[in-house]
């Protein structure tokens, strides 16, 4: 009867980890905020010199920009990362498949674009406020053309859509219960809320995402999503991940904080 009841038990759950000697760590939406990149970025640089020897790397999971004030300088600040390190990985947000839109000339998309916090980018490329307010769809086409970088546009043009690293998926919205990766659409990856944000069940790998504005880290037991809304509360948050421990490194006013998950959430 005894040994019938212990074949009968669930085996305990397996935390996902990445490879050993792997260290990680995932950046939520910046959102135009190049001064709480910069101090992130120190701060993810001295955690990982506190924790010893390892491969390290860093995911940001798109929203580089719109709404803050900076979204040129974070661009161009992440896109020297990745030309200079092989270990930066920048997957494309929604905010970022719209500004090629409608950089691409698609009317509908300049007008989101607009309403979607882009005029405050357009005005960190130095566009001037009057005459955005004035323009034409086909003449904001030409401002964009003449005043971002394309240097800029082919590094956006370049992003990934996803990373998957152990028993990690890093995407930027989310995924769509049930479907395999490989058919899971752009748009989906980029954009989706429900049913990916209630559902419980496993999605094959551990979900990191951002898209999703919460006050706190929202810690779920087949996800993590890390956009705290930095452009508007001034955190901007890091997950760092090894082996199967977690970590949490953001900005709150200027000042960097860290505190551990705990085990119960990982």
């Amino acid at each position: 009867m005894l040994s019938r009841l212990l074949s009968r038990r669930r085996p305990a759950p397996v935390l996902a980890q990445l490879p050993a000697g792997r260290r990680l760590y995932a950046i939520g939406d910046v959102h135009g905020r190049l001064d709480l990149l910069d101090q992130l970025l120190a701060r993810i640089d001295e955690d990982d010199g506190s924790r010893g020897a390892a491969q390290t790397g860093i995911i940001l999971l798109g929203d580089l920009i719109d709404r803050g004030p900076d979204s040129a300088g974070v661009v161009e600040r992440v896109r020297q990362m990745c030309a200079s390190r092989n270990d930066i990985r920048c997957l494309c947000g929604n905010h970022e498949e719209i500004l090629l839109g409608a950089y691409d000339g698609d009317s509908d998309l300049v007008r989101l674009f607009l309403r979607a916090g882009g005029y405050e980018a357009l005005l960190s490329y130095g566009m001037d406020a009057a005459a955005i307010d004035h323009a034409s769809i086909a003449e904001l086409v030409e401002m964009m053309e003449r005043n971002i970088p394309g240097e800029q546009i082919a590094f956006l043009r370049s992003l990934e859509d996803y990373v998957v690293e152990g028993d990690y998926l890093f995407v930027h919205a989310g995924i769509r219960p049930g479907l395999p990766l490989e058919q899971q659409t752009s748009r989906d990856l980029r954009w989706i809320r429900q049913p990916f944000l209630d559902h419980g069940g496993s999605h094959g790998k551990f979900v990191i995402h951002g898209h999703t504005i919460s006050e706190q880290v929202d810690e779920r037991a087949n996800r993590i999503g890390i956009d705290t809304g930095a452009y508007r509360t001034g955190r901007l948050t890091a997950l760092g991940i090894e082996g199967e421990q977690r970590w949490i490194i953001d900005t709150v006013d200027h000042h960097a904080n860290t505190k551990e998950i705990p085990s119960v959430l990982r």
